[in-house]
């Protein structure tokens, strides 16, 4: 696919992946994510005929009006939608495939200076959450789904969701349903609501030394080593 029809098809994807987009005056000063990929397709084109020079002034331009910061020697696939876009940033060596979708505040970045593949890919489909960053040479699988603010410095298998700091898988399999960030777990949540339920039962066992308490104890245990496990995974 040529150049011009590959910037057509990611003005027409910005309809399909928000549904505040309703007039063309709308998608030229509220879209500065599909404005950023289209300069980054001129770019990298330039970048790939060794004009590199050029594509790195086009996007410290692109960088200065829609706040959004693409290496022009990135890979980016087709239908990559950025959703609002302000302080995006995607390194040198960061591949980006097909159809992925990325909020606001997200980085795709390196933790070495060697010159090599020090910036992750992103696998098709994948969403990656407002605020998200993703650090190192890491593949985030197909139709992987990375929470809100999270820190990723592990490969996420296809189909699972990851969270927190840094970020833990957790909940695999589940490829085409949609990222919804308000039914996330509260892992931190969880975890002290656990603790203040054990402290409970050991106060209880002291005073009482009930047998049934024991056994909630024991159960509560089952809970934290699996809760563990699931933290290690």
């Amino acid at each position: 696919m040529g150049i011009y029809a590959n910037i057509r098809e990611d003005f027409s994807n910005a309809y399909h992946n928000d549904p505040a987009l309703n007039s063309k005056i709308d998608f030229l000063f509220n879209y500065p994510g599909v404005w950023a990929v289209a300069w980054y397709r001129i770019a990298n084109r330039l970048h790939r005929a060794n004009f590199k020079r050029l594509a790195r002034m086009i996007m410290g331009l692109n960088q200065i009006f829609t706040h959004i910061d693409i290496h022009p020697a990135a890979t980016i696939g087709q239908r990559v939608f950025i959703d609002h876009g302000t302080g995006v940033v995607i390194g040198e060596t960061a591949i980006v495939e097909d159809d992925v979708v990325i909020y606001q505040g997200v980085t795709l970045g390196g933790v070495s200076l060697d010159q090599e593949k020090r910036h992750p890919t992103i696998r098709r489909g994948a969403v990656i959450g407002a605020g998200a960053k993703v650090l190192g040479n890491i593949v985030i699988g197909e139709y992987s789904k990375i929470g809100a603010n999270s820190v990723v410095v592990k490969e996420v298998p296809d189909c699972s969701t990851a969270i927190g700091i840094p970020a833990h898988v957790i909940e695999k399999g589940r490829c085409k349903d949609p990222f919804m960030h308000n039914m996330l777990p509260d892992i931190n949540k969880e975890m002290f609501e656990y603790m203040l339920k054990r402290v409970a039962v050991l106060e209880h066992i002291l005073v009482e030394d009930n047998k049934d308490l024991l056994v909630q104890d024991l159960e509560l245990e089952h809970i934290y080593e699996s809760f563990i496990k699931s933290m290690k995974s």
